[in-house]
């Protein structure tokens, strides 16, 4: 009888077991210092408007939604009305999805102090070392289409156009005594406008491109035939690069820097260059800044080899471990070659001797952590910009290491 109706008692609290993640996520939200969060809310007691969602709520929806691969909002409003364990964490009060969208995107400060905070307190009950560090990148799918990149004669065009139209609009808007016509023209201005504004980002974006092409080429270029250089309308701070299937997509290239051995993320960090090369400095510079001095040992792969980044880790005290690159006319890579500054040789003795190839079998743990970012749905991105890009990865990155910590505590 599935069409009759049926009216229930329901316990909230018995909608899931003891040892669900949903309880240790609110467990960990509950003994939080959210006051930075909470004194932005202005509606209040006894005055005007509607009273918001607690943030400490919204966090916890947020951080059990991203173990469970919802990165929508409007998914995830659904969900809080239907589903159990969702219904649990809201306790009855119903959620709206811009908020939800907002907040999602708009506290990247509060979750790297967070993500802080929880890694010292690993670090300081023994759960993790911190001393021994790994970091590998991974590209994830920009929220653009390939069709949405232009060469710079069609941006020129298009801005054109566009600036054509905001200009006939508002003259339109003026001399029209109708009122309803005249915001259905405002509607249209407005699109144009931002029509312009998304055209205007993608020139700057190319300008870029050109800035750092002439750089290569000043350095002896890679030896390849450089194509027109293009950006996108859609995001322009997305690039095209080489996927992990070899195949080129609009994408962006996140580095995670994590506790060697273990699946802990100590700080994550949002590029748009399609090479790892480069990218071992900024990082150390970064875990310097949140953990007050450098670790002892770094553990990459041979995309970051640099022999400049690892001369100035040297100097800083840094051991690198990093596999040196395949010389084509067959000389070991491992041998002292002319120039090799005292930092390099170091290097390179380092990685031909047993204890430190041992060292750097550590590395491969780090790619477990993106396998199981792989598994919450982190395929492709629904923001478009690096800050909004580099907060959906924090949201990852503290839930991992809230979920994480709580199995080794109880290991």
């Amino acid at each position: 009888m599935r069409e009759q109706i049926e009216l229930r008692a329901v316990d909230i609290e018995s909608l899931i077991g003891q040892e669900h993640p949903a309880r240790v996520i609110w467990g960990y939200v509950e003994g939080l210092d959210l006051s930075e969060l909470e004194d932005r809310v202005k509606a209040r007691e006894n005055t005007p408007g509607h009273p918001p969602p607690s943030p400490r709520l919204l966090l916890a929806l947020w951080l059990y939604a991203t173990s469970d691969g919802v990165g929508s909002a409007r998914a995830l409003a659904r969900l809080c009305e239907n589903h159990d364990v969702y219904r649990w964490l809201c306790g009855g009060v119903s959620m709206n999805y811009h908020t939800l969208s907002d907040f999602r995107v708009g506290c990247a400060d509060l979750l790297d102090r967070l993500l802080s905070e929880h890694l010292a307190a690993l670090s300081k009950a023994g759960l993790v070392d911190l001393e021994k560090l790994t970091q590998d990148g991974v590209r994830i799918r920009a929220n653009a289409g390939t069709g949405s990149f232009r060469r710079e004669a069609t941006l020129d065009r298009q801005m054109a156009q566009a600036q054509a139209i905001v200009e006939e609009l508002k003259r339109e808007v003026d001399a029209d005594p109708e009122a309803s016509n005249r915001r259905i023209r405002a509607a249209r201005e407005r699109a144009a406008r931002e029509r312009s504004e998304r055209v205007q980002a993608a020139q700057a974006a190319l300008a870029e491109i050109k800035r750092k092409r002439k750089q290569l080429d000043e350095k002896g270029g890679n030896g390849k035939k450089p194509k027109e250089p293009r950006a996108s309308t859609t995001d322009p701070q997305a690039r095209v690069m080489k996927m992990a299937d070899a195949g080129f997509r609009p994408a962006y290239n996140v580095q995670v820097a994590s506790a060697a051995g273990e699946l802990i993320v100590v700080t994550v960090d949002v590029d748009n260059n399609g090479s790892d090369r480069g990218l071992m400095r900024p990082m150390l510079e970064r875990t310097r800044s949140l953990l007050g001095c450098f670790p002892r040992r770094h553990l990459v792969d041979g995309g970051f080899c640099s022999a400049e980044d690892i001369e100035w880790a040297h100097g800083k005290g840094v051991d690198v471990y990093c596999p040196p690159t395949q010389s084509r006319s067959g000389i070991d890579p491992y041998l002292p070659r002319p120039g090799d500054s005292p930092g390099v040789l170091a290097w390179r003795a380092r990685m031909a001797s047993e204890d430190g190839k041992a060292q750097y079998r550590a590395r491969t743990i780090c790619e477990c952590i993106h396998a199981r970012w792989r598994n919450w749905d982190l395929r492709q991105l629904t923001v478009r910009g690096i800050d909004k890009v580099r907060a959906v990865v924090l949201w990852f990155a503290l839930t991992n290491n809230i979920l994480q910590g709580h199995r080794l505590a109880k290991t």
